[in-house]
């Protein structure tokens, strides 16, 4: 996730000063004040970038977003968010090695315990979570490697979490780049974005785990349908993959950290090359697939991603704002909206809870941004 992209303007010409912050590093803009938990706070409504301002009702065909309140705050470098059946929430501490659980309705938290065999690092450390069939999976950073395991996990009060057992090693690691989101497709299927590292060549290496889409069985086998039915590679050219969701109609969409022009939404399409190195952004050339969307580096820095109401849903967090890509067919609808730009710090994973609302995670305790009292929080919200 991290780029480094710190922009000093001297009269039109922009030079890049590379700095520790990167591209998900900046300082966080001016926010808001949330609510304590239970308590919803006003309602906001942000205005797209790049486009025509919004009313606060949004005008027909527009997205709205509501905060309609903080679920849970207090929360420790949080990264990745998973729900369980009958709605509680599972969130990973990615520094901290923990996972937590989260009560739907109250907030309030119970510590499932710290995951063996992680080692943070840079942005290493424990990071997606998926759940599915009484298993918990996460994706972290291991002593050699980024791997995928799965462990036990009961569901009831009391539970702790089980001995973690590997699903998929040997995925590159790097102080930097190293991806992390897993998720469960329609098709019952594990998938993973990973990132390159840093080593820019992984991601054409079609022969590395690095900068690529996996897809895999829950057991960690390359998926029946894959382009080579002996890997568990889907797609390549990618630099840094940290959000993965699925329209209405079952197709894979995917953000990527761009370095220091664009930022991209993908539609990603089995063995497709998506062009990193060669290409950031819309290249135009046949033998890449271009991204539906793309922004500047500064507006987004995208992590996780969810779908619902019609339209892909991008958390920023260098760009600090959710971003809503509306969705017919295959192709976006309308232009992307940005909504709560600078209110609630740097944004990390965005969940949908099945019912048309979401879940937000704010990352201000990843060491790049300036935490205030009650960070980090999961956010509720209402949009349409």
């Amino acid at each position: 996730m991290s780029r480094p992209a710190v922009q000093k303007a001297l009269g039109a010409v922009a030079a890049l000063v590379f700095a520790a912050g990167c591209s998900s590093g900046g300082d966080a803009g001016p926010r808001g004040t949330s609510a304590p938990p239970g308590s919803p706070p006003p309602a906001s409504t942000g205005s797209p970038t790049g486009s025509a301002a919004s009313s606060p009702a949004g005008p027909a065909g527009e997205g709205r977003v509501t905060v309609a309140g903080t679920l849970t705050e207090g929360l420790r470098s949080p990264w990745g968010l998973a729900a369980l059946p009958g709605g509680d929430l599972l969130v990973s501490s990615r520094d901290e090695r923990t996972v937590t659980r989260v009560d739907g309705r109250s907030g309030a938290k119970t510590s499932l315990g710290e995951v063996p065999g992680v080692v943070p690092a840079g942005e290493g450390g424990l990071m997606g979570l998926a759940v599915r069939d009484g298993w918990v999976y996460a994706y972290l950073t291991a002593a050699s490697d980024n791997r995928i395991v799965r462990m036990r996990y009961g569901g009831a009060a009391g539970d702790r979490l089980g001995t973690p057992e590997p699903v998929l090693t040997g995925i590159p690691k790097g102080t930097i780049h190293n991806g992390g989101r897993i998720a469960f497709g329609p098709d019952g299927m594990l998938y993973a974005g990973t990132g390159e590292t840093g080593e820019t060549g992984l991601a054409q290496d079609e022969e590395s785990l690095a900068g690529k889409i996996l897809r895999m069985t829950p057991e960690g086998k390359p998926a029946p349908g894959n382009p080579a039915a002996d890997s568990v590679v889907y797609s390549y050219g990618h630099r840094n993959v940290q959000g993965i969701a699925w329209d209405a109609q079952g197709r894979l969409w995917a953000a990527e950290f761009g370095q220091n022009t664009w930022d991209e939404l993908n539609l990603v399409e089995p063995g497709k090359n998506y062009g990193w190195p060669e290409a950031e952004g819309r290249a135009g050339e046949a033998r890449f697939t271009d991204p539906v969307a793309q922004w500047p580096t500064s507006e987004a820095s995208p992590s996780g991603i969810a779908f619902a109401r019609g339209a892909v849903w991008m958390a920023g967090l260098r760009g600090e704002r959710l971003w809503r890509v509306p969705l017919s067919g295959a192709e976006r609808s309308g232009e992307p909206e940005a909504f709560l730009a600078g209110e609630h710090g740097r944004l990390r994973t965005v969940l949908a809870d099945g019912a048309g609302r979401l879940w937000l995670v704010t990352s201000e305790t990843d060491g790049r941004g300036t935490p205030g009292s009650g960070d980090d929080r999961i956010l509720r919200l209402d949009v349409r």
